[in-house]
């Protein structure tokens, strides 16, 4: 784990203790101080794991003398029922721990069931399926960590380390050539995108010199076509709408990348439980 996502790792954890503690755990607070206790935490569904090192977070915050024992890995694939890790300690301090640590858990283990399940239907093509940035606020990069933990990419982070330039860029910049050339004159080595709607406009951004090039709602006879014209001068990537209806012909057309809002931003959160042993 990078240090810049262990960084956002422990503000979020920080964050989601403090809005959930506030004063302190009152409930937790009827159990007797020295009462020690074993809990087991399961999966009631089928999912891809994510989240290993939010859970130790919270145990780290909560209370140093929690110990987890993790019987999976992020990146597993679980049946339901599993046993994914088992945690001893205090009992108060495993009753105040547990809904911090699930919710971490069933969430990023949600985004990686999906992303993984997205990437199982397009395994037998050489496309690969990118995030977004339509993610949960102040989860981003975790978010992105989980899409990675489930087989899929990550496309930049936010609007600071690639250019994407739009439709909007494209008319106050005056066009798409002048859009990639400023691009380039301000952060050389950048990567530089250029969103497009039609055929035309794909030529031009091919002859702007653009690195990827966003097909926004291309049909899939223009998809091909375009993946023609590029003959691997940039990459394609396709874009908007995209369902489980139209993902695998979308892959076969040959373009690179395929962009998935879904995979962040309609995740479902993965039904897990915790119970004393």
């Amino acid at each position: 784990m990078s240090e810049n996502l262990k960084s956002d790792l422990i503000a979020n954890v920080t964050t989601a203790l403090h809005e959930d503690l506030g004063s302190g755990d009152i409930t937790a607070a009827l159990i007797p101080a020295n009462e020690q206790a074993l809990a087991r935490v399961i999966t009631r569904e089928a999912a891809t794991i994510c989240g290993q090192d939010w859970v130790n977070e919270v145990a780290q915050q909560v209370d140093p003398t929690i110990q987890i024992d993790w019987q999976v890995a992020d990146g597993d694939r679980v049946a339901a029922k599993q046993t994914l890790f088992e945690a001893q300690g205090s009992a108060r301090s495993l009753l105040t721990f547990e809904r911090c640590a699930l919710n971490f858990l069933q969430c990023l283990s949600g985004t990686a069931t999906i992303s993984s399940h997205y990437a199982s239907m397009v395994a037998h093509t050489g496309v690969k399926l990118l995030d977004t940035r339509k993610t949960i606020p102040g989860l981003r990069k975790a978010q992105k960590y989980a899409v990675s933990c489930g087989g899929c990419y990550n496309h930049r982070v936010g609007l600071y380390d690639a250019f994407l330039i739009k439709e909007n860029h494209i008319a106050a910049c005056g066009g798409i050539t002048q859009a990639v050339q400023t691009a380039r004159l301000q952060s050389p080595g950048k990567p530089v995108e250029v969103e497009v709607e039609t055929l035309a406009e794909l030529q031009q951004a091919i002859d702007a010199g653009a690195d990827t090039i966003m097909l926004d709602n291309f049909n899939l006879d223009d998809m091909r076509t375009a993946v023609t014209l590029a003959g691997g001068k940039a990459n394609l990537e396709a874009s908007g709408g995209i369902t489980e209806a139209t993902l695998v012909p979308i892959a076969e057309t040959g373009v690179d990348y395929i962009s998935i809002g879904a995979l962040t931003k309609d995740c479902k959160s993965i039904d897990l439980s915790m119970r004393f042993v």
